[in-house]
């Protein structure tokens, strides 16, 4: 999937506006609480994991456009995957944003999420797209002290 700006100005308002997955899951398995004290993003992500593998994944609270969206694919995208898919999808991800990926050059495991690549153009932004990401590690590996992007 080549890069469209467009499209990723639909997606993330798309996402913005109707979150996926946009709820709190009642005795998870796994939470983290995540801060972007530079933008205000505040979220929670929530994952019920069975047997290394995500069965349920949300979130709940607030932020800017990116990171609302960021956070809504990245639930819609993860829900049936291994936890070790989870993690190195995120770490792909991470370096996409950053520009240490290239996705039309590289393999990859990211499908639509290369929507994001966009992000590495504004390095400001690389925050707000990948505390979701740092969240749900955080969840994953259960860090109750939450997770800050400072």
């Amino acid at each position: 999937m080549s890069y469209d700006n467009e499209l990723y100005q639909q997606v993330i308002l798309d996402h913005n506006r109707k979150p996926r997955n946009f709820h709190v899951i009642e005795d998870a398995s796994h939470s983290c609480h995540g801060v972007n004290p530079l933008c205000g993003d505040d979220i929670t992500v929530y994952l019920n994991v069975d047997e290394e593998k995500i069965d349920e994944v949300s979130f709940q609270g607030s932020g800017c456009a990116i990171s609302k969206a960021s956070t809504s694919l990245m639930t819609a995208f993860l829900k049936g995957k291994s936890v070790e898919e989870a993690r190195q999808i995120k770490d792909e991800f991470h370096k996409m944003i950053l520009g240490e990926l290239d996705p039309e050059k590289e393999e990859h495991h990211l499908g639509k999420l290369t929507l994001f690549m966009g992000i590495r153009e504004y390095p400001s932004r690389a925050k707000c797209a990948s505390l979701a990401w740092h969240t749900l590690v955080g969840a994953l590996d259960k860090k109750f002290e939450g997770i800050s992007t400072e």
